[in-house]
């Protein structure tokens, strides 16, 4: 697959996750108390596992956890995209939710602090296995319709994902890990 033809489903990916990011962030600034219920839904699941954890399990923590939802988002692409489009929804209202909460206890400086140092990396990992996530629909698409073979497209696309995306992951996890607490506890 081109740079050319991959672009489309990149930017459908960034175009999912924008709006599920405005939804969260409305929903928790609207005072919505399902805001909070998701929250501590997710306060109480994920974070509780990883909490009190030294830096460099806390990095292997995360990459697995990241690399278990860019797993799904890319092999979400064979239920015609509709996971992918769940899983990245979903992960955008969780980011907006969390935003709206972040920016009111520690402000703008502490919230981008907080994620842009992984993000740069973690961002583009999640918005690659998506866009490959949705290629792979549109290819089991064409299988079903017997213009392509799915099963070849998954493998060349899962190579991309093995070369891309896995090591963004490993990046941010490290950043996340080490760098992001270190700069939290500088600016807030």
């Amino acid at each position: 697959m081109s740079r050319r033809e991959f672009l489309p489903y990149l930017v459908g990916a960034v175009v999912i996750f924008a709006v599920g990011i405005v939804a969260g962030y409305g929903v928790s600034a609207s005072g919505d108390p399902a805001a909070d219920q998701i929250l501590d839904a997710i306060m109480g699941g994920v974070f509780s596992q990883i909490l009190g954890d030294n830096p460099l399990m806390l990095a292997v923590k995360i990459f697995l956890n990241n690399l278990q939802a860019c797993v799904l988002l890319f092999l979400g692409g064979a239920t015609f995209g509709l996971l992918t489009f769940f899983i990245l929804f979903s992960n955008g209202l969780v980011i907006g939710l969390f935003a709206d909460q972040i920016a009111e206890k520690v402000g703008p400086l502490g919230l981008i602090a907080g994620l842009v140092p992984h993000g740069v990396f973690e961002l583009p990992a999640i918005f690659i296995a998506a866009a490959l996530g949705l290629a792979l629909a549109r290819s089991v698409l064409a299988d079903a319709r017997g213009q392509g073979d799915a099963a070849a497209d998954a493998a060349r696309l899962g190579g991309l994902f093995l070369r891309v995306v896995v090591p963004l992951l490993a990046v941010a996890a490290v950043i996340e890990a080490f760098i992001t607490p270190a700069l939290l506890q500088i600016v807030v």
